[in-house]
């Protein structure tokens, strides 16, 4: 049994699993409602987790791509004129904040 709190409209605010003093009534585990709110919560959950893992990954391929140019691999003008100007811009960016000894805590261990 789930309690819950209903907006102007009807629709569901508040989903808890124990009492709380705006509840308006409660409803079935087995509820339509109850189901769609916990999938709609799932699903917010895992785009938060992707927007993060993407923050991140940003600054893997960053530090990958400047490795590689260091290492002559590759030359940012083999890149797009659109990324060429991205990676151009998030490197006055970094130089200014004190390069990249500053982006990877002292705690985290990694593959590169």
């Amino acid at each position: 049994m789930f309690y819950v709190q209903r907006d102007a409209q009807g629709q569901l605010v508040r989903v808890e699993a124990t009492a709380y003093a705006e509840a308006t009534e409660t409803l079935p585990a087995d509820n339509h409602e109850i189901q769609a709110w916990f999938a709609h919560e799932v699903v917010e959950t895992s785009l938060k987790q992707l927007k993060q893992s993407d923050l991140e990954m940003i600054r893997v391929l960053d530090d990958l791509i400047q490795v590689l140019t260091q290492k002559g691999v590759i030359r940012v003008t083999d890149l797009p004129p659109a990324a060429q100007a991205k990676l151009m811009d998030r490197t006055q960016a970094r130089e200014a904040l004190g390069g990249l000894s500053q982006l990877i805590d002292d705690d985290e261990t990694g593959l590169i």
